[in-house]
């Protein structure tokens, strides 16, 4: 039997990462400012260094890996990919499934593969704090966990609905020395005005992203710092699908399918974008974004400019969207509760270059407990969209015989989401389509563009 965990030597931990840029068929549609023109680099300096900006629209296929971050890196790099023959065995099924585990991370997520290279640009041009938004709280970890190794000061606004379900992940950031605030707050011009109109609000990505800019926007020694979405952030994420690709050619395989689940865009773009240069290079390989019935951004929102954050104070980027005023509803997958998605990701999406299916609530934390019991490791609420979309494929391999290799990305671990597994065992979970009404009038709202 061939081995259960692929391990890579520190040696292997890459040492470039992977621009997708290089290999998409029409170059990216630039970000807008409000007067429908293309916002320059130099726009964005005002709340990101100037490496970062550089890395944002770089189109060179390889950015070179700093020598100090791979040295934090080795703090839980290269981690291990795995084979899950005891699903397979519980699905009956032909296919051979793989999974990349990122919850080795101290944060117990992938989310401190850019964290720490964000930190450490922002240290080395001379920013001493750094402001953010977190959904279910696994960007916030991560980020203070970066600021408290690199040395700087870290605020958090997060989503006020994961601040009451999720009070250990607020714990986790401040054991790390960050400060967390609920959002909306008072704070901010921001979060007053959206509470103004709702005080009730339990927030939103898009409504702690504009408090966190905001913020960054207003202090000469704070920059904003992003977990997903934006193109230097996958790309720093490509260190996942690096080390799979590698992996899985130790395993002597190759995947069929590649699954992420995708709320911003940094988890499926982590593990797929290496196998996009593959498929761009004229192999087979299916590459499937796994989002929320109750948040379809790619599978229900409309391809069109519009901003990242609720009220408007980012550029204008091309994606696909529900409205930028959209609120979700409280579901225990906090990171995949946003209105809109990565510009490269939809790019690909739209161009047909990628898939994406959407699964709902309930039969998503029943595939989280189906992994559980087979594999040991119980799932962030996010991977279990991926398990769920995995889980649907190989018993479609059962079906038809055919023995298809599944990749996905594990990306966190779930143990701060127990009381969303409670609920699932209490059957107090409930499955929620977004209305196509609600999704109707939030997009009237978009910004008029051209």
């Amino acid at each position: 039997m061939s081995d259960t965990k692929i391990l890579l030597e520190e040696s292997a931990i890459p040492t470039h990462w992977y621009n997708v840029i290089a290999d998409l068929p029409s170059p990216p549609d630039p970000p807008l400012g409000p007067d429908g023109r293309p916002v320059s680099p130099a726009a964005l300096g005002a709340i990101f260094p100037p490496a970062l900006i550089e890395q944002e629209v770089s189109t060179e296929r390889w950015i070179p890996i700093p020598e100090p971050i791979r040295e934090i890196y080795r703090l839980w790099r290269p981690s291990p990919l795995y084979r899950a023959r005891r699903l397979e065995e519980a699905l009956a099924t032909p296919a051979h499934i793989y999974y990349k585990y990122e919850g080795v991370s101290p944060a117990g997520s992938h989310k401190p593969n850019t964290a720490v290279a964000q930190a450490w640009y922002n240290r080395e041009a001379g920013i001493t704090r750094l402001s953010t938004e977190t959904g279910a709280g696994q960007w916030g970890s991560a980020l203070a966990l970066a600021g408290q190794l690199l040395g700087l000061h870290v605020r958090v606004y997060m989503v006020k609905v994961s601040y009451h379900q999720k009070p250990y992940r607020r714990s986790m950031m401040q054991t790390w020395g960050a400060e967390v605030v609920a959002s909306p707050s008072e704070r901010t011009e921001s979060g007053r005005r959206i509470l103004a109109g709702d005080p009730d609000s339990p927030g939103s990505l898009g409504i702690a992203i504009s408090e966190a800019v905001e913020e960054a926007a207003s202090r000469a020694d704070t920059n904003y710092a992003l977990g997903s979405v934006l193109n230097h952030v996958l790309l720093h994420q490509t260190v996942i699908g690096l080390e799979a690709r590698e992996q899985m050619a130790r395993a002597g395989e190759y995947p069929d399918v590649v699954f992420a689940p995708c709320g911003g865009g940094s988890n499926f773009g982590g593990i797929a974008f290496p196998f996009f240069a593959d498929k761009a290079a004229g192999r087979e390989v299916r590459l499937v974004a796994v989002e929320p019935t109750s948040c379809p951004t790619l599978t229900r929102g409309t391809y069109t400019y519009d901003f990242g954050d609720a009220v408007g104070l980012t550029p204008l980027m091309r994606m696909y969207t529900l409205g930028h005023d959209f609120v979700p509803p409280g579901i225990h997958a906090g990171g995949l509760r946003y209105h809109g998605d990565s510009p490269l990701v939809c790019q690909l999406h739209h161009e047909g270059l990628v898939e994406a299916v959407a699964v709902p609530q309930v039969a998503t934390f029943e595939a989280g407990v189906l992994f559980a019991r087979a594999e040991g490791i119980i799932p962030a609420p996010e991977s279990a969209h991926a398990i769920r979309a995995v889980v649907d494929e190989a018993l479609r391999c059962r079906e038809s015989g055919e023995p298809r290799t599944l990749l996905f990305n594990l990306s966190g671990h779930g143990h701060f989401d127990m009381a969303a597994y409670d609920r699932y065992f209490n059957g107090e979970l409930e499955d929620y389509e977004y209305p196509e009404e609600a999704i109707r009038a939030a997009l009237e709202r978009l910004p008029k563009v051209g």
